[in-house]
């Protein structure tokens, strides 16, 4: 459960702090105090979107934490898997800086904000002032439903057919596309494996091309570097110049000699034999390159011949060499697809119609689900309906099964009779503002044993109710809050009435700055609130009398 959230430089209050406890916690204040402060700081601290205007003018951040107790083994379970502690406490901290940037922390460490909205997703839920309207639309009916159900099994192994078959369905609508464009489509890869593999390419071979055009146009130079360095270590054919080799030689048994009569000469003899025998060898190497150097002049005509038309294929292709040769591959695998594509449409056909049958029957598993989950939805409704002074009020399903989609073969909405002898009809046509919120309201009541999320807020779930249905709201919010914390913002005090907690949200001026300050409330804090919910400016006794009844029958 939420059990504290500090709130620092949010739009008018500069600072607060509110402790919340189990049952039904109810914030109450005058218009414009800042309850909606609240739950714009506490959709921050979940991750949700926010923006710097949320930040008290003059201030350079706003700063939000939440604690959170005894939270639900599967948020346990998720926290620990992102690697913030095994822990029955959560702790959350939003900071949102004027200039737009921000940060989020889960028990003190770092955090995305995605990452505390997954999280946060199993703790706590917002009813909203306008989501009562949302009832208006048959689209949410279905969610409504399979909320309910609890069907997740029955959709899941429906979805995972269902996407076999789009899948299957995909590929045999490819294969079957018109004769016209498939012939179109044989041509067009016929000719580019053709035009590929009458150029021969091959791995590496432009880059090889390049290299021996290189040495070609070098060709020059390279035999006179050639031709010095052998002259060096050769000397001339003349026989006027010595080479080094020949001078390394001449000296190699001197120094040999010399060794034999000073030992401590060997080294250097083994040293100079060593440079006399490389020289040779290097001597040799050099002429072999020299007579192997034999350039034909129209060699690189040749190549850039073709390097030009390596060049003119890559710019058709728009792909290097290696990626055409890929292009080609893959080209002939797809040609190769229509060509076989009559037995693989025979193979398609058959497992789309085998698909079609498993997913057909998974869908009316789920529809089976779906209808008797109604069932038992409707009775809880038709009981808290009437319990919030709405007796006599008759809903039913209008349900048809229609072609197979994504979330199942079934079209569903939810119809109403508010009145006897009336036909039932859609909810937009009928429901007026109070009796759209006592129904959202049922609807969660129904929901409240299959929620796993321990906090649920409402934010003026008593829009358009006063009287004898609003007492009647609160003693719902009541129940409700026995097997979960709910925290409601109302501005009626047959609501108020009936709260465990109540805190005071009001709006002061000092120093020419508004400030909003949260007090929690004691028992004579609460009659005097209550008795100014009842009467407005002016107290009286019989106000206060009135608002310590209210209570007193409230916990009664």
């Amino acid at each position: 459960m939420l059990a504290e959230l500090k709130i620092e430089n949010v739009a008018v209050i500069e600072k607060a702090e509110v402790q919340f406890t189990p049952g039904l916690n109810v914030l109450t204040g005058e218009t414009g105090a800042g309850k909606s402060i609240m739950i714009d700081s506490i959709n921050a601290i979940l991750g949700n979107r926010t923006s710097r205007d949320l930040v008290r003018s003059g201030a350079p951040k706003a700063r939000i934490w939440a604690t959170f107790e005894s939270i639900p083994a599967h948020v346990r379970e998720q926290v620990e898997k992102c690697g913030y502690g095994a822990q029955d406490d959560l702790l959350l901290y939003r900071e949102i800086s004027a200039d737009g940037k921000g940060s989020c922390r889960i028990n003190g460490m770092p955090a995305t904000a995605g990452v505390v909205r997954d999280i946060s997703a199993g703790l706590l839920t917002i009813h909203g002032q306008h989501d009562s309207t949302s009832l208006t639309n048959p689209a949410t009916h279905l969610a409504l439903l399979d909320q309910y159900a609890q069907d997740g099994t029955e959709y899941a192994a429906y979805h995972a057919l269902y996407r076999a078959l789009v899948t299957a369905k995909r590929a045999l609508d490819a294969l079957t596309s018109s004769e016209e464009e498939k012939q179109r489509r044989i041509a067009e890869l016929s000719e580019e494996i053709d035009t590929i593999d009458a150029a021969a390419l091959t791995a590496g071979e432009e880059e090889r091309l390049m290299e021996r055009r290189k040495v070609i146009m070098h060709a020059q130079g390279i035999l006179d570097g050639l031709t010095a360095a052998h002259q060096a270590l050769s000397g001339d054919d003349s026989g006027e110049m010595m080479g080094a080799a020949d001078l390394l030689g001449s000296v190699v048994n001197e120094l040999a000699e010399s060794a034999r009569l000073d030992e401590s000469l060997a080294p250097l003899s083994e040293r100079l034999s060593d440079l006399y025998y490389g020289a040779r060898e290097l001597a040799t190497d050099l002429a072999d390159r020299l007579d192997g150097y034999d350039f034909d002049p129209g060699e690189l005509d040749q190549i850039e011949e073709r390097l030009d038309q390596i060049y003119r294929m890559k710019q058709r292709y728009g792909a290097s060499v290696e990626e055409l040769l890929t292009r080609r591959d893959k080209a002939a695998e797809e040609l190769e697809g229509y060509q076989s594509s009559g037995k693989r449409i025979a193979e398609l056909t058959q497992r789309k119609q085998e698909l079609y049958r498993q997913t057909k029957a998974a869908a009316e598993t789920l529809t089976q689900a779906r209808l008797k989950a109604f069932t038992s939805m409707n009775r809880q409704m038709r009981e808290a309906l009437e319990f919030l002074n709405m007796p006599g009020v008759r809903m039913v399903l209008r349900h048809q099964r229609g072609p197979l989609a994504s979330a199942g073969q079934d079209n569903i909405e939810f119809l109403i009779s508010t009145n006897p002898g009336e036909e039932p009809k859609p909810l937009a046509k009928i429901a007026s503002g109070g009796e759209l919120s006592r129904i959202m309201l049922a609807f969660k009541s129904a929901l409240a044993d299959k929620d796993a999320i321990s906090t649920v807020i409402y934010d003026e779930i008593d829009t358009g109710v006063s009287g004898l249905a609003a007492g009647r709201i609160g003693q719902k919010l009541k129940q409700t809050a026995s097997g979960h914390q709910v925290l409601c913002i109302t501005h009626t005090p047959q609501i108020a009435a009936f709260a465990d907690n109540q805190l005071l949200i009001e709006k002061k001026v000092r120093d020419n700055r508004t400030f909003t300050e949260i007090h929690p409330l004691d028992l004579d804090g609460r009659v005097q609130v209550l008795a100014r919910m009842i009467s407005g400016d002016k107290v009286t006794d019989l106000s206060l009398a009135n608002a310590r009844e209210l209570i007193e029958k409230s916990q009664g």
